[in-house]
Formats: C-alpha cells, structure tokens, sequence
C-alpha cells in the first residue's frame, strides 16, 4: 500500500439560495469594487461566460472578471448537498482503482474514501494503476479478482477503461467515477453510475477570469494541456474562448504537454517559452497544478522575481500549488476541488446505489484559492477541505 502522504502534484486525467457570507476586506482584486453579500460561489456562476458556440464577438471586462473572481474566493457557504439518504448498509467492500498514486489529487480523494469507509463499517480496497496502460490493466485485474461490492473509478477516463468496468457490470457491482469523465453526472456509454466532479468548464473559465482581473486585461498568456484527455482540451478550449473574449489580452500558445511526462518535459518547456516570448508572457493557465511543480526551478535559475511571472492552475488544489501560493512564490491560483469531501461523496453515492436509489448528483461549488483566502477551509493543511460540516452530514444519513 503506497504512502498516502506523498502527495504530490495533482489527478492525471482531468484535462480534461441565498447564502450568509463574510467578505474580507483584503480581496486585492477587488479593492475598487462594491462587492455585495449576496454573490456567492455557486454552481452556474459561470453560464454567463464566453462560449465557444451561440455568442458573437463576446467580451470579457476587467470589472467583469473581478466580481466572478470575488465571488469564488468567499469562504465556504453552508452545505449545499444531500441532506438526506439511505442508512449505511454494513459489510460492503469497495474496490477503489486510481489511475496514479503519484498524483495529488486522487490521493485526497483515497483519504477522504478511507475516512467514509471506516464511518460506514466498510472495507476499502485500493489499486494502483500507476499511470500506465500495463499497471491500470493490472489494477483492474486484481480488483475484480477481489470481488468487491462496489467499484470506484479515480482519475481514469470511463470510455478509455470501458470494457473492464463492463467485467465489473457484468457481475452486477455498481460503479462510480471521480475526473471519470467530462462532466458530474452518469457517463453515458459506461456502466459509471454517477461521475464525482465540480464543474470542469466552470473551473477552466474561472481561472482565465483570474488572469483576466490580475493583469487588469492585459495578460499574456501561455495555456498547457495534456490532449491525450478529452475534458483537458475542453478545459483548454474554455480557458482560450475567456482569452479571446478580453480585448488587450494575448494568447500566445496552447502547448501540449502530456501530465505523465511533465516532469520530463516541463523545465525544458518552460526554458524555451522565457526565450520565445520574454516579457510578454506574463500568465500560465494550466488544466492541472503538476506542471507547475516542474516549472519552477527554470524559472529561477532565469532570474525571473516570484512575482514577475503568474502561474494560475484549473484544478486540483495539490499540496504544492497551496505551498506556492503561500510563499507568493509564481503560482497565484488554483481552483481548489474538494478532495477529502468528493472522497465521501463517491461512498455515499455507492450506498445509494446498493439501496436501490438513485444518486444524489451533487456538484459542490467551485471554489478560488489565492493568498488572501488560503488560511481558511483546511488551507492550513495545503487543501481546500470546506468548513461546512460535510463529514457529520454524511454520518447522520448513513448512521441515524
């Protein structure tokens, strides 16, 4: 069993009402905006965002940018998902197939997975499918030679892996997904029940606003994606459409970068984009923190200030990213995923499923880290972990 405190950079995979709030004063973007209590950091924030398709020449605003930024850097609102759902049924073992160990955010997943397990008195199983086609095939041998009861999916495409989870289907285990595929919710064409995720192009589109409001519109931009993952072109593409749409803005480059080989490749990247573009690249939007991991030793041996360069991340949170963040050292941003929280959601979507019900479908909140807001919601812990109550929510519907 791996060492599940290595983690270290983020998933591979994924590049693919009224509310009471407290409002800090020190939000640096919006220091000449009256910002009002009753924004909040909801899901759909961000269907009013340039598209690619049905909007004509739409644009982005800088006072635009800084509110839907305002807005995703609240602190937690109160829980927004199930409130109610069916007891846990005892004696369950679950069979938990990661597509990388390795990778920060689906080690926070395996955490909170652990902690839900050991509150609903079921066994968790995992299997490391070690980034590679040879060790996910070996991961999804063993887990179905396991027998488990329920399956879940972590970090691994669900129409990539759909013939073993069919094996899984075949024997009538239900399964789940988390960065399964491109959105929350069942993946159409696989036996993936229910997709764990907050919203992708939500994610992607909030990170481009916040390049957009830090370089008050005039931010030059680099966006790194990995194409070997659909939601990771989609994610670039979102992240391109908010570019596009800021009048003074440049793009520069969508450069490909496969997350399995960011460690390889990315000084090297990062040494030939400083002499390609200089001062005119100003903002990294990346779809995962891991490339920045890889990023940094280049830009300082270019003696480029911590502060001359921002690196902004759509997704996950890895301990990393809230490191940098804190130390103000290049990375300004990231999206957060709730990690420990998706961890029990994926349970108690499975227990729904084993009591004949269907999924509650929740999508948390998107939700921006920077360095005004770090300290709060587990920050101090280099995660985002939402101080909503969430663990004894789950706890009273599965043990009332």
């Amino acid at each position: 069993m791996p060492d599940y405190d290595r983690a270290i950079g983020s998933r591979p995979g994924i590049t693919g009402g009224d509310r009471t709030c407290l409002i800090r004063p020190r939000l640096r973007w919006m220091a000449s905006i009256t910002v009002f209590c009753l924004f909040t950091a909801t899901p759909g924030f961000g269907q009013n965002l340039p598209t690619a398709a049905g909007v004509e020449n739409p644009t982005v605003t800088v006072i635009q940018a800084q509110e839907i930024v305002s807005r995703a850097t609240l602190e937690a609102v109160r829980w927004s998902g199930p409130e109610s759902g069916p007891k846990a049924l005892r004696g369950k073992s679950i069979a938990f197939v990661a597509e990388d160990l390795r990778n920060g955010g689906i080690v926070g997943v395996a955490q909170g997975a652990r902690e839900a397990a050991k509150a609903m008195g079921w066994t968790l199983k995992i299997f490391d499918g070690a980034g590679s086609s040879a060790g996910r095939a070996k991961a999804f041998s063993d887990a179905l030679a396991a027998k488990p009861d329920g399956l879940i999916l972590c970090g691994s495409d669900a129409l990539e892996n759909k013939a073993a989870l069919i094996l899984f289907a075949n024997r009538d285990v239900p399964v789940v997904g988390w960065h399964a595929g491109a959105r929350p919710g069942p993946i159409d064409g696989t036996p993936v029940a229910m997709n764990v995720t907050t919203d992708p192009l939500e994610v992607a589109r909030l990170t481009a606003m916040a390049a957009v409001a830090q370089s008050n519109g005039h931010a030059g931009v680099v966006i790194l994606t990995d194409s070997k993952y659909s939601i990771a072109m989609a994610k670039a593409k979102a992240m391109e459409n908010v570019i596009r749409a800021c009048r003074e803005c440049t793009l520069l480059e969508v450069r490909d970068v496969a997350i399995s080989e960011s460690g390889e490749k990315m000084p090297a990247i990062t040494k030939e984009l400083l002499q390609r573009y200089g001062k005119r690249w100003t903002h990294t939007l990346a779809i995962n923190d891991i490339y920045f991991d890889y990023s940094i030793a280049s830009l300082t041996n270019a003696a480029i200030p911590s502060d001359g360069i921002s690196l902004l991340s759509a997704g996950d949170g890895s301990a990393s990213a809230f490191l940098r963040i804190q130390a103000k050292t290049y990375q300004t941003v990231t999206v957060a995923e709730p990690l420990n929280l998706h961890g029990w959601q994926v349970m108690d979507e499975l227990n729904r499923l084993f009591a004949g019900q269907p999924v509650s479908g929740f999508v948390a909140p998107i939700h921006l880290v920077n360095a005004d807001n770090i300290a709060f919601d587990g920050g101090k812990k280099f995660q985002y972990d939402p101080d909503n109550g969430y663990r004894d929510i789950y706890r009273h519907q599965w043990n009332p």
